[in-house]
């Protein structure tokens, strides 16, 4: 079902949610080794370590033939936990994915990023031209914990068909949204061993002191183990003490929804920063899911 290309495809969150709900990945893209090297430990399909902006790449996916192209071009200049400076260089890359689908045309693609990119520049010319080359698009900000995942993590979904009026996903991404947010305990139950654990905060103005029995925070690409000297915040559910500990990168990687046999690599600050960076793949097979109905539905009509 649908031959789908991966671009900037990290060490696969996207991937797997896709490939779970019933996509054929026929090939991925990255550009960071330690990534590619977890992505092949977890795939049976190739993965190529490239610049997608060097010459002859867009002429090689293009060959492929992909009949979706997803990715979540890298988002830290748009991030509220980044620079927000499309000056940096990497907002380009999202311009380079733009290009690639506009020179392939598959018949869907999805882009995923952070809210903040709608207000970006960069976002003005994926927007426009997306529509020059004839997609309809929707726009959608989805909050993962409605969409099987224990976790407050907001991404903005960009999802074009060619063809399509805008908005043609909006209702479908609606219906299936669940009634309430998922909490850690919703869906790992009590595996953790513990009711309460510790997230460094960006700030010391937010807690840091978080229950299994809510959404998790956001899972970031860095993470620390408690201070010695930290000084409980007003807002933190318990002290400090033998019930409160920093989750592991194993542990952050189930709340993004990679299953326990997904292997990352041992270098710690890799780890992290490649499950930090992943599209949760639950929330990936959401919006795949969702897709997969749609064009159910457009067939039915045309028959």
């Amino acid at each position: 079902m649908f031959r789908t290309v991966d671009l900037f495809a990290g060490c696969g969150g996207m991937s797997l949610g896709f490939q779970n709900a019933g996509y054929n990945i026929i090939a991925a893209y990255d550009n960071w080794s330690p990534a590619v090297e977890t992505y092949k430990k977890n795939f049976n399909h190739p993965i190529y370590e490239r610049d997608l902006a060097d010459e002859g790449v867009i002429d090689e996916i293009k060959d492929l033939e992909p009949e979706i192209i997803i990715g979540g071009p890298p988002c830290q200049d748009f991030s509220s936990a980044g620079h927000r400076d499309e000056t940096l260089g990497r907002a380009a890359l999202t311009q380079t994915y733009t290009d690639i689908v506009a020179t392939a045309r598959p018949r869907y693609f999805v882009m995923e990023n952070v809210p903040r990119i709608r207000v970006s520049n960069t976002y003005q010319y994926v927007y426009e031209s997306m529509k020059k080359v004839g997609y309809g698009l929707t726009e959608k900000v989805l909050d993962a914990s409605y969409c099987g995942v224990p976790q407050k993590r907001k991404r903005m979904f960009l999802i074009g068909h060619l063809g399509a009026e805008d908005g043609f996903l909006e209702n479908i991404l609606d219906a299936g949204l669940s009634k309430k947010p998922m909490s850690i305990y919703d869906y790992l139950g009590d595996s953790l061993g513990v009711e309460y654990y510790f997230r460094i905060p960006r700030s010391y103005n937010r807690r840091a002191i978080f229950s299994i029995y809510e959404p998790s925070v956001t899972i970031r690409g860095v993470d620390r183990p408690i201070p010695p000297n930290y000084k409980k915040h007003p807002g933190d559910l318990v002290d400090i003490g033998p019930e409160v500990r920093a989750l592991t990168p194993k542990e952050r990687s189930y709340i993004q929804t990679f299953p326990e046999q997904f292997i990352f690599e041992e270098n710690v600050t890799n780890a992290n920063q490649m499950i930090g960076n992943a599209v949760p793949v639950n929330l990936a097979k959401y919006v795949a899911e969702a897709i997969l109905k749609y064009d159910f539905e457009q067939r039915k009509m045309g028959d």
